[in-house]
């Protein structure tokens, strides 16, 4: 199964990710930490554009082609990014739950995003600013939505794992 997480920076998307790839035993993908292994790599500050989500493409078919459950971490902010994250578990005969995550507290939001410490080496993170000023184009296709201001990652996760198991 392919569990996709997307949601503007701050909203507690890879809190909850983590958790559910911990109670799942998934294989975690992270685009900031394949994108910033990527720039420590080339040392650069630099962009580096989709390659970071081309990577993650490729590392979640894989497990997925192994049988695995797989937990994608990114903002994935365009329709043609989910559109691709769809295809790649389609290609693989898999399962696909797609959650966004959500703060719609606008003041809670701003106050995590500004109080965040980095926990990838390396890794600038995002301005209030950049952050409502990112493109984030709205969803068309059924997911789950959280809204990390009304619920607990713990309990944010556990909601999740019970849509898993019922699909199961």
């Amino acid at each position: 199964m392919l569990i996709i997480f997307s949601g503007l920076p701050g909203t507690g998307k890879t809190t909850i990710a983590q958790i559910l790839a911990r109670r799942c035993r998934a294989a975690y993908v992270r685009i900031d930490t394949i994108e910033q292994a990527i720039l420590s790599a080339l040392h650069t500050q630099h962009g580096v554009g989709a390659l970071g989500y081309l990577v993650a493409y490729q590392m979640a078919k894989a497990n997925l082609c192994l049988g695995g459950t797989v937990v994608a971490d990114a903002v994935n902010p365009l329709t043609s990014i989910r559109e691709t994250w769809r295809a790649i578990a389609e290609s693989a005969n898999s399962h696909i739950v797609e959650v966004e995550v959500v703060c719609s507290d606008i003041s809670e939001h701003q106050r995590r995003v500004e109080n965040r410490k980095a926990d990838i080496p390396g890794h600038t993170l995002p301005t209030w600013a950049e952050v409502q000023q990112r493109e984030y184009e709205p969803w068309s296709s059924h997911r789950l939505v959280i809204d990390s201001a009304t619920v607990s990652a713990p309990d944010a996760a556990s909601r999740i794992f019970e849509t898993l198991d019922a699909r199961n």
